[in-house]
């Protein structure tokens, strides 16, 4: 199976950025239509938008129409979940009329849980008692497939940037942690939010955060040929070893390691 995730695009209306930001955001949509072989899906790993409006929402929802594959996204901390819902409802793998945006796709071999790490605190996460007692379900739903989680918080140490814990408290991340871990079928956790490449681990499980699609907020060093170019992640997977990750940069027919992209 082949996973395309993106993340942090940050579709804005009114930042003096905002058509970077589009074009950043349609270069990668174009450029993942020209892979061969084509990813199974796109994983948009949230932030979609960056105020969380209807009209940004239109915007995004416009480029990712152009995808050649499905694509499912789960909200970051910029996003409005109503506004989210609505955007993407006709997708139809949103549940309807729930609070968080969580769920599982089931349609390959690897099984994909979203989850919801919004916090109405601030831009840090959050994942209460009963997003724990979701996520366990939603794990213990199908016991066969591995599973790959999306979050838009890194449930890890990021230990480049200014915040080593994404989340509100560390015990909040230690609970969302344990519960990754509880069944031992989870075999990758993928994130953004820091909009820079980083690795960790949550236990034994290897957990990867994806650079910022919008090149004009993304973080760390890059070469100068790249510093207007998005780069996006490629995650294959083969049962005998799990996932591999390269880093793609949009529009160069080589597709380069994950720590050449860092």
């Amino acid at each position: 199976m082949i996973i395309a995730q993106i993340s942090d695009t940050h579709i804005s209306s009114d930042s003096p950025d905002a058509d970077q930001r589009l074009r950043d955001f349609a270069l990668t949509i174009a450029d993942i239509n020209t892979l061969d072989p084509a990813p199974d899906v796109i994983v948009h790993t949230g932030d979609i938008v960056h105020n969380g409006r209807r009209d940004e929402y239109a915007q995004a929802v416009a480029i990712l129409a152009r995808a050649r594959v499905p694509v499912y996204v789960l909200a970051g901390n910029k996003d409005d979940r109503a506004n989210l819902r609505e955007a993407f409802s006709g997708r139809g793998y949103l549940p309807p009329g729930r609070d968080f945006i969580d769920y599982a796709i089931e349609d390959y071999p690897v099984r994909l849980i979203a989850l919801d790490t919004l916090s109405s605190h601030g831009n840090k996460g959050d994942f209460c008692a009963e997003r724990i007692r979701r996520l366990i379900d939603l794990i213990d739903a199908e016991t066969t497939k591995p599973i790959a989680v999306f979050a838009h918080h890194p449930p890890f140490e990021v230990m480049v940037g200014p915040d080593r814990i994404n989340f509100e408290t560390p015990e909040i991340m230690s609970r969302l942690r344990r519960a990754l871990q509880h069944s031992g079928r989870v075999v990758a956790v993928f994130s953004g939010h820091v909009h820079r490449a980083a690795e960790g681990h949550v236990g034994s499980i290897p957990a990867i955060v994806a650079p910022c699609i919008a090149t004009t907020l993304r973080k760390g060093e890059y070469p100068a040929h790249m510093m207007r170019t998005p780069v996006y992640y490629i995650h294959r997977f083969d049962p005998a070893w799990g996932f591999a990750t390269e880093a793609r940069v949009a529009g160069s027919p080589i597709a380069s390691t994950c720590s050449d992209a860092a």
